[in-house]
């Protein structure tokens, strides 16, 4: 029986910054609830596109050619291999889709990097 899904409801699973969530599938694109604060990491997803919609608060992601400002309501896809640093000053809210191969922070392994187990449960 299929049944409906409450997005804001997704963020109640979420509770470490930094370390999305799956709450749903769409063909071979997960979609991953996610609090944000504070700095990420710089890297890139050498082969994904990775898009950001922000549910509630502000995202600044940087670009090495500069940011890029995303408030409440909007969203933006990251190219594969362009490299990506999400900043939050407050807690920010975000819906990812991504390739269910994406790995979290790209090739680079930091203490940061969740697995793709860590995401699932």
């Amino acid at each position: 029986m299929l049944a409906a899904a409450n997005l804001l409801s997704s963020f109640e699973r979420v509770t470490e910054y930094w370390s999305p969530k799956v709450i749903g599938r769409v063909n071979d694109q997960y979609l991953k609830a996610a609090k944000l604060k504070g700095e990420f990491v710089w890297h890139a997803h050498e082969h994904e596109d990775e898009l950001f919609f922000v549910v509630k608060g502000a995202l600044r992601i940087e670009f090495e050619t500069g940011p890029v400002e995303l408030r409440e309501g909007d969203f933006l896809t990251v190219p594969k291999g362009v490299r990506h640093n999400p900043v939050a000053e407050e807690e920010c809210w975000v819906l990812l889709i991504e390739t269910v191969s994406t790995r979290h922070t790209g090739e680079l392994e930091l203490p940061r990097t969740r697995s793709l187990e860590d995401q699932l449960s």
